[in-house]
């Protein structure tokens, strides 16, 4: 159980079981407030299994339910500040991931239901890429609009260089900057951190009580990497051979290990989709092969690939270039095996494997360096609000990004929900759709069709030091390359690809993606 306290007298969590019960009871826990209704999921136990097991252990317990995704009403927080003042203490209180507890305590902390702060014509969730890439396309078509980022982060972060940082080839401080300075002038920003929707109300209810007032609402806040899904990773990242290029700071420490590798076993793993750059898993072999090889350590180093996964890549078109490295690296390749447990200090990884059958296996394997990928979920305020579909990621149209049953909000990015690749490309081609069809929207675009959105997604798959495969394919993994043959061909590691990505597309990040410029991704429009 992950067990938050928010006060001497109140913690919160996510969803219990009614096995959880007594271990609570052993915790000292005296009482348990239920913010989930019943039949919200179709695996979580119902008030009455909970109440019972809290009987047997001599727990109190309260039923205050609380929709997903709605604005807690002052009878709701009065209810609950009343809950927290008469059960006896400590108490739990939990909700399916425990967000709405959370925003309970705080709103019968501060006496109030949620406020609206303020109110903005267009409202984005999220500074990310997709976030400030729609504002700025936005703002490129109507420089006088009113537009708030919601964001909390300070930092700001050019995710696809991580994997050239594990590989030895970008400084890892070069993909950072501050989120400050990225917000495009004129936008609004709002440092906080967003609870759930109301889009009855059309607003957006912050982690802090506040709401924030929307006309068009466009929703990017990325998706959440899942390290506790694994049991053990978290403690293990950074030290005994476990690292990931997933993130900022144990990027370095995966060039670091290849550096100094001179032989033993080497595992790659792969959780299974949807992940964010499906190609950075085995970015992260290749890039570390080339090296071991021209150091002459590769014929020391058994490297095997573990991909939850049924292929090596999902658009076979490619596949043929990629089994050349595999086959010219030595990598074995592990289909269908996924890691759920590892012990850094044993240097000991444990996969499930799915067999043919239909039947699975625990298969363990020893490691002196293992590189991370783990899974990943859209953030828990979306999967647990209206908005999602039943992946838990926004619910769009997949040509438009509007969303398909509440025609103000609009979504792109890693959050949405769409079949496409996660991937910074994607979101390059859907900001300036989602910018074209809400203007529309409101009657200020300058054409009446819809603007279109085919799926785009590209991934520089980087076989080696100075050479790039560049996949790039649309919905139903179509090809779709950009470039004509001569220069660079898809279909074969190419030097051309490669400056493409090393030195090209970092500035095209900064400098034209983040400021409304829309190089190669002009959108195009219904017939």
């Amino acid at each position: 159980m992950d067990v938050k306290q928010l006060s001497p007298r109140l913690s919160v969590s996510p969803q219990i079981a009614a096995a959880d019960v007594a271990t609570l009871a052993a915790q000292g826990f005296k009482s348990i407030i239920v913010n989930r209704p019943d039949g919200e999921g179709a695996d979580q136990p119902n008030f009455a299994e909970i109440k019972a097991a809290a009987d047997t252990v001599g727990l109190a317990t309260v039923y205050a339910p609380i929709a997903s995704g709605i604005a807690p009403s002052s009878d709701s927080v009065a209810a609950f500040a009343r809950a927290m003042a008469e059960l006896p203490g400590p108490v739990l209180a939990y909700c399916r991931s425990g967000a709405r507890s959370t925003l309970l305590f705080k709103l019968a902390s501060d006496g109030q239901t949620p406020a609206r702060a303020a109110a903005h014509d267009i409202v984005i969730v999220g500074g990310g890429t997709a976030g400030i890439a729609v504002a700025a396309s936005l703002l490129a078509r109507r420089s006088n609009l009113d537009i708030a980022i919601i964001e909390p982060a300070d930092e700001h972060f050019y995710q696809p260089g991580w994997t050239m940082v594990g590989g030895g080839v970008f400084d890892v401080a070069s993909t950072r900057r501050a989120e400050a300075d990225l917000i495009p002038a004129g936008v609004k920003r709002i440092k906080a951190a967003v609870a759930s929707f109301d889009p009855a109300d059309h607003s957006v209810i912050l982690a802090d009580g506040g709401k924030i007032a929307y006309k068009k609402l466009i929703v990017a806040p990325g998706l959440t990497l899942n390290w506790s899904a694994i049991e053990g990773l978290e403690e293990s990242l950074g030290q005994n051979g476990v690292t990931s290029n997933y993130r900022y700071d144990l990027a370095p420490y995966t060039w670091d290990l290849v550096q100094k590798f001179k032989g033993g076993k080497a595992l790659f793993t792969q959780p299974g989709m949807p992940i964010k750059c499906a190609g950075a898993p085995q970015k992260a072999i290749y890039l570390s092969c080339d090296h071991w090889l021209r150091q002459g350590d590769l014929k020391n180093i058994a490297v095997e690939f573990l991909n939850a996964g049924p292929v090596l890549f999902g658009v076979p078109d490619y596949v043929p270039a990629l089994m050349e490295y595999i086959r010219k690296y030595n990598v074995a390749l592990s289909f269908g095996h996924n890691l759920f447990k590892i012990d850094g200090p044993a240097k000991t990884a444990w996969f499930k494997r799915a067999n043919a059958d239909g039947s699975s296996e625990i298969v363990e394997r020893k490691f002196d360096m293992i590189h991370v990928v783990p899974p990943q979920i859209a953030p828990d305020f979306i999967r647990s609000s209206p908005l999602a579909n039943a992946g838990g990621w926004v619910d769009v149209d997949p040509a438009t990004l509007r969303h398909k049953s509440l025609a103000d909000i609009y979504s792109l990015g890693d959050a949405m929900g769409a079949t496409n690749a996660k991937t910074m490309a994607a979101a390059r081609k859907q900001a300036p759709v989602v910018a074209e069809n809400v203007l529309k929207d409101m009657a200020l675009g300058v054409g009446k069709a819809d603007a279109i959105y085919d799926g785009y997604g590209s991934c520089p798959l980087t076989v080696e030091r100075g050479k790039i495969v560049l996949a790039e394919f649309g919905y139903g993994g179509k090809r779709n390359p950009s470039f004509p043959k001569w220069l660079i061909d898809d279909l074969k590691p190419s030097r051309a690809a490669w400056a493409l990505k090393a030195h090209l597309l970092p500035s095209v990040y900064w400098q034209g993606m983040l400021k409304g410029r829309e190089w190669m991704a002009k959108p195009s429009f219904a017939k």
